[in-house]
């Protein structure tokens, strides 16, 4: 198994904010060539380091490509990031809510989004040696076993305790522009899979039972608590084209775990390979 490099993860740790309260997943070009990011306030400064922040973010959203905010190219792009937007605006994340004093007039936290165009954004995959992934992006159904000291289970679509996670995971997927579903435990119990059996299961049978949960294909994966490593160790395993990819992610809380989910995911499904 292998892990995604910590340079990609430092690159990449923004962009798990952008999109999060995007309340559909893309349907349209235009839905998919956009992204957003949080600053404070209405600053210039602060408005050009979003602009970076969601370029990085849109070029993944469109590619599927995780690599990207890596490459050393993307230094000189972020330098003039601004110049790819077609549009942007505004929304107060404390709208409503007054301000406390003046000071709270000009730092109020505010989304801004980003509005691109796929001439200006497609030339610049290209650069990257990328590509746009424009087939349609599968639904996919979670299959998870967690662990935590002696308590364990298989997070299912109707227990009340998963609720937190099952956010969680649906947010990690808006800025890749999927969507996930998770299996009911009827669904499990009859399929003969408890959260034990999930670990060793074939991702191929994953497959079969992922269509009666209303989703494309299966994500499977383990989330087990590790106190030497002061979070969460996640592996993830998805098949595809008759090959089954692993990949992990060690000492991060269960919403990373679930980004590097989804951005594993996303890495294979548009044709990037292996995530690292």
């Amino acid at each position: 198994m292998t892990r995604f490099s910590r340079v990609a993860l430092v690159a990449i740790g923004l962009i798990g904010i952008c999109l999060a309260a995007d309340p559909a997943v893309a349907t349209t070009l235009e839905d998919l060539y956009k992204s957003q990011t949080i600053v404070n306030g209405k600053y210039e400064k602060n408005r050009q380091a979003g602009f970076k922040r969601c370029l990085d973010a849109v070029l993944v959203r469109v590619s599927g490509d995780q690599r990207l905010p890596a490459k050393p190219e993307m230094a000189a792009l972020r330098d003039k990031a601004g110049s790819f937007v077609a549009g942007f605006s505004y929304r107060d994340r404390m709208e409503g809510i007054p301000n406390h004093d003046d000071q709270g007039t000009y730092d109020r936290p505010h989304n801004l989004y980003c509005q691109y165009k796929p001439a200006d954004i497609d030339p610049v995959l290209a650069s990257l040696g990328s590509r746009p992934w424009l087939t349609e992006r599968p639904r996919l159904a979670v299959f998870l076993a967690t662990e935590r000291g002696t308590s364990h289970f298989a997070l299912d679509a109707d227990d009340e305790r998963d609720v937190l996670m099952r956010e969680s995971f649906s947010n990690a997927a808006l800025p890749l522009a999927m969507q996930v579903t998770f299996p009911t435990a009827a669904l499990l119990s009859q399929a003969g899979l408890d959260d034990q059996a999930l670990r060793n299961a074939e991702v191929t049978k994953l497959d079969t039972i992922a269509k009666k949960a209303g989703a494309d294909q299966a994500l499977s994966g383990s989330l087990v608590w590790s106190d030497k490593e002061l979070g969460w160790i996640a592996d993830w395993r998805l098949a595809m084209a008759g090959k089954t990819y692993q990949w992990e992610v060690r000492g991060v809380g269960f919403d990373e775990a679930f980004r590097i989910a989804i951005r594993g995911a996303a890495q294979i499904l548009s044709g990037n390979g292996q995530p690292k």
